[in-house]
């Protein structure tokens, strides 16, 4: 017995100390296994309209209908008078809610539960720019805009009959055709383009949430006009974009060629022309343009209001000195524009009356004069200098932006529209 008592307090401290190890292996052997994979907490996805976080509340999408205004909209979601007339107030600054157009989107976004009470109230200004009526307390107003998306595009066309039919033919915007005319505003008359004429442009579309909503930046074109080649290249210098040529001139020249967009010359600039209202022969030192009464006329170049009256003859017109050298008239209006009044200063492009037929007119038009150095001229055989050219200090950039779209330009294939692809860029705001 004594034996195997001290058998027994041999072996158990043995015994223990087995156990411990045998423990501790088991532990180092389970902590050794890889961690379970944590899966990724699935996140809440945020319904967010105009910026706003709508989760739990409801969205009424319409249209503005006619005649209907702020309040007529809100008082039928129980929006009181005195809330409405204070959110029309606040908004003043920003946006006057009576500029309100119909058919118009809008946008009402109310509570859940049975008051249905009218949290925001938003109005779409345009495709891009929205205006937020925010109803929590206080009432705030802010302006914002949708992400706009750009592709650059390319469209070709050939001169059937006009700039305008040949685009229309291919389901392009006449914001393009009007854009073009502008461009070329100094150096090329639209009025005279010729069969087979032909175009290249490449210019950026704009789209938000995937619907086009028209034409961005025209960045180059090429016009084949008269057997000459009219090279455009958009460019930016010192903050300020225009349009140069192949050789870095402006485009813009100190005079439109014509006063008036896309109408149509009836008489030109004539020593013996048959007068239709006196029935005779007599010199026509100018250039009638047809168009319908109200049609805007435009300054075609900067310059001070010299007259705007009324004689028999003339009817209504205004005649503007735009330096020591040129002076131009505007003859046979139906009204001046508000402020044009002698001694009044006049930008390029600025409307300066419409269209009319007073005076000695059979119809309608413009009979447009240019005077060089005191004496009428024939303003579409003048060389008009061109405005500054792209500066030195910017001429690499230029040449380098300027010789990788022209290559783009010159191998487009003039049967039709060419869709070419890149990127998507974020739009200038």
């Amino acid at each position: 017995m004594k034996h195997y008592q001290n058998l027994k307090s041999k072996l158990l401290p043995a015994l223990i100390i087995g156990m411990l190890y045998i423990c501790a292996c088991s532990d180092v052997t389970e902590n050794a296994q890889p961690p379970a994979e944590k899966k990724p907490p699935i996140l809440k996805q945020h319904r967010v309209e105009y910026g706003i976080d709508c989760d739990d509340l409801h969205i009424v999408k319409n249209r503005v209908q006619l005649h209907q205004n702020l309040s007529d909209i809100l008082l039928k979601y129980d929006v009181p008078n005195s809330v409405i007339h204070d959110a029309a107030l606040e908004s003043k600054a920003i946006f006057d809610v009576r500029t309100m157009k119909a058919g118009n989107p809008f946008c009402i976004i109310h509570s859940t539960d049975s008051s249905k009470k009218v949290r925001y109230f938003v109005y779409e200004i345009n495709p891009v720019d929205y205006v937020v009526f925010d109803f929590n307390d206080p009432i705030k107003v802010s302006l914002g805009k949708k992400p706009v998306r750009l592709q650059t595009k390319t469209v070709t066309g050939r001169i059937e009959s006009s700039l305008w039919d040949t685009l229309t033919e291919q389901q392009l915007a006449i914001e393009l055709a009007i854009k073009l005319s502008e461009i070329y505003a100094w150096v090329i008359d639209f009025h005279h383009l010729q069969k087979d004429d032909t175009f290249r442009v490449v210019f950026e579309e704009k789209f938000v949430e995937e619907k086009s909503i028209g034409i961005g930046k025209i960045k180059a074109v090429r016009f084949d006009h008269k057997d000459k080649t009219f090279y455009a290249f958009y460019f930016e210098q010192d903050a300020y974009g225009s349009y140069y040529d192949q050789n870095a001139d402006s485009l813009e020249k100190a005079f439109l060629k014509a006063p008036i967009k896309f109408s149509r010359i009836t008489s030109g600039f004539s020593k013996r022309r048959f007068h239709p209202v006196l029935k005779k022969y007599k010199a026509h030192f100018g250039i009638d343009y047809a168009a319908r009464t109200g049609t805007p006329i435009m300054s075609t170049g900067d310059g001070v209001v010299q007259k705007a009256g009324y004689d028999k003859n003339n009817g209504k017109y205004v005649k503007i000195r735009h330096n020591g050298v040129y002076s131009t008239q505007y003859l046979h209006m139906s009204k001046f524009a508000p402020g044009i009044k002698r001694g009044r200063n006049v930008r390029q492009g600025e409307v300066i009356g419409y269209v009319g037929s007073s005076g000695l007119a059979t119809g309608p038009h413009l009979c447009y004069r240019f005077w060089k150095n005191g004496r009428q001229v024939n303003p579409s055989k003048e060389d008009i200098p061109s405005v500054e050219p792209v500066g030195t200090e910017y001429l690499d950039r230029f040449t380098r932006q300027q010789a990788n779209l022209k290559q783009q330009l010159d191998i487009l294939d003039i049967s039709g529209i060419l869709a070419m692809p890149h990127d998507p860029e974020p739009a200038d705001q």
